[in-house]
């Protein structure tokens, strides 16, 4: 484990990895599942994969605009079946090439201490949460991928929920809170941070000062969101994820 990023080798992956990559020049970051076969299971939003072209205007967050832009590719010249998705779905099979797009590969990371989750400014690369065996991510994965995952939604149901559901089995109770996502937990952390902060520049003239107890609270805005230490959570099989998320299970051909 990298001290700012997971950096990995395509011959180190096993079944069952939560692996991710980063697009629009690193400004957010794309998750999936590893299955095996030079095979990834992601999740989209559902619409992104029949309009190859979208308006800016039309999405509120810039993130989500580059995601809904990826689905204006090429047919993989390689692997038939990439691209596979069952109607009505935003869950993909996709092949590695084309999941990452020219860019580098890394691993999410299970298990970590909550000193050196603390220690990651950047959210979305690893959770205190530990992950289940790995034949039993890569199941949740496949089910999934004939199932679906519910509808998109960048701040508590995207490719990084997925993947940390396929990876845990956990699902958060409240609906109305942020999903397990880090990366969103970063996006919502940084304007909180420095709302909390603010005050304390009567008291800290020092702008170094201010900035670190910024950093401080960005931080542990951050590790409060974290699956690993929430208790908002519960395990839920994934033959009983449709009920828990209020989806209808899709009708197979």
């Amino acid at each position: 484990m990298g001290l700012i990023t997971n950096k990995v080798e395509r011959d180190e992956l096993k079944p069952g990895d939560h692996i991710y990559t980063y697009r629009a020049v690193f400004s957010y970051s794309h998750h999936g599942v590893f299955v095996g076969g030079c095979k990834v299971v992601h999740f989209k939003p559902e619409h992104s994969l029949k309009s190859p072209t979208l308006s800016s205007s039309s999405s509120s967050a810039s993130s989500s605009v580059s995601e809904r832009n990826d689905s204006a590719e090429a047919p993989c010249p390689t692997y038939p079946d990439c691209g596979f998705k069952q109607p009505k779905s935003g869950v993909v099979l996709s092949c590695l090439d084309c999941f990452l797009k020219n860019g580098s590969l890394y691993r999410f990371v299970y298990g970590v201490s909550s000193s050196l989750f603390l220690s990651r400014f950047r959210g979305g690369t690893c959770t205190t949460a530990p992950s289940d065996p790995l034949q039993t991510v890569v199941h949740r994965a496949m089910h999934l991928l004939q199932n679906g995952f519910g509808n998109y939604d960048i701040f508590q149901n995207n490719c990084e929920d997925f993947a940390l559901y396929c990876k845990t089995g956990l699902l958060i109770l409240d609906k109305n809170g942020v999903g397990r996502s880090g990366q969103a937990s970063s996006i919502l952390g940084a304007p909180l941070a420095a709302l909390l902060s603010s005050p304390l520049t009567l008291l800290i003239p020092n702008p170094v000062g201010v900035a670190t107890v910024t950093a401080g609270m960005y931080c542990m805005s951050r590790y409060a969101t974290d699956i690993g230490v929430r208790n908002d959570v519960i395990k839920v099989p994934v033959e009983d994820l449709a009920l828990n998320l209020g989806i209808k299970t899709l009708k197979k051909r």
